[in-house]
């Protein structure tokens, strides 16, 4: 049971992971491999902050804004230098490992005895792992909620339709260079949030926790995509928070079967690539059924 509880717990604080990681990937149609950078990013200047003795939730606050700044770069290199949007994250991402180094002055740095979101609503008596689901909750209800009134203003609204059509966002006069540079900061401070959460969670910040996050934060979108299809936006960002979870109880029930931890991001790959087969699967199956059907 305290493995599942576990579970759970991870799945709310790495489902911020996956609401950045939809604005890009879903939303502007582009993949953006800032991630593995502005996660750590975001981690790291939490943590140098916290160090600095600032409160967690300003901490927080100046986590996103570095993670706005990472993605403001890969913005730039993609609308003004007119860079392939995946080798300008490969890009942002390879220089953000220097300035993450210098940000934290080593390759990792822990919080221990520091003031952290955890430490804060330590009053509150909760058990084990599930001060980190309040906090998870809380953090994605905020989240999600001012998600989903940004997108139903006219701001939101141009870069949805810049993701969607991007010569008729043109034609309809939407400035979009502005919204892509928009969608990828807004994505990338969304991220460095979930790195900064985690890095509290953990009690450390590592120079390598980002790696594979792009596929932990793809397998919550498409988790929740294959469970819970034509849905309004407002609710697709609440199946991102279930498709996390799920695929962490994934995770736990390949460990209850006593596989090597070390295989964890084989099983996450095969886990992504399955449910984003699925759909082909369904088609493939439907028109199977239509072709007997026309056959008898």
């Amino acid at each position: 049971m305290e493995m599942i509880i576990s579970a759970i717990s991870q799945g709310t604080i790495w489902a911020v992971m996956g609401l950045g990681i939809y604005i890009t990937f879903r939303i502007l149609n582009a993949p953006d491999m800032t991630t593995e950078g502005s996660f750590v990013l975001g981690a790291a200047m939490g943590a140098q902050m916290l160090s600095f003795g600032i409160d967690p939730f300003t901490s927080l606050l100046l986590a996103f804004l570095a993670g706005m700044a990472a993605g403001a770069i890969t913005g730039f290199l993609v609308t003004r230098l007119n860079i392939n949007p995946l080798l300008s994250g490969i890009i942002t991402m390879t220089g953000i490992y220097s300035i993450n180094l210098k940000v934290m002055g080593k390759a990792n740095m822990s919080l221990s005895g520091l003031d952290t979101l955890k430490t804060s609503i330590a009053g509150l008596g909760l058990p084990r792992n599930v001060d980190t689901i309040l906090i998870g909750f809380i953090v994605v209800a905020v989240i999600t909620l001012l998600l989903t009134y940004f997108f139903k203003t006219e701001m939101g609204q141009a870069l949805i339709a810049t993701g969607d059509n991007i010569q008729m966002a043109k034609s309809l006069g939407i400035q979009t260079g502005e919204m892509k540079m928009l969608g990828y900061m807004l994505a990338n401070g969304l991220i460095a949030i979930s790195g900064y959460i985690v890095a509290t969670d953990n009690g450390y910040a590592d120079i390598q926790m980002g790696v594979g996050t792009v596929v932990i934060g793809l397998a919550s979108i498409i988790i929740g995509e294959v469970l819970f299809r034509n849905v309004k936006l407002g609710v697709r960002f609440i199946t991102i928070l279930a498709g996390s979870i799920i695929y962490r109880l994934l995770l736990t029930i390949v460990l209850m079967l006593n596989f090597d931890a070390n295989d964890f991001r084989l099983f996450s790959a095969v886990i992504v690539a399955i449910c984003l087969s699925i759909p082909t699967i369904q088609n493939k199956l439907a028109d199977y059924r239509e072709y007997r059907k026309v056959a008898k």
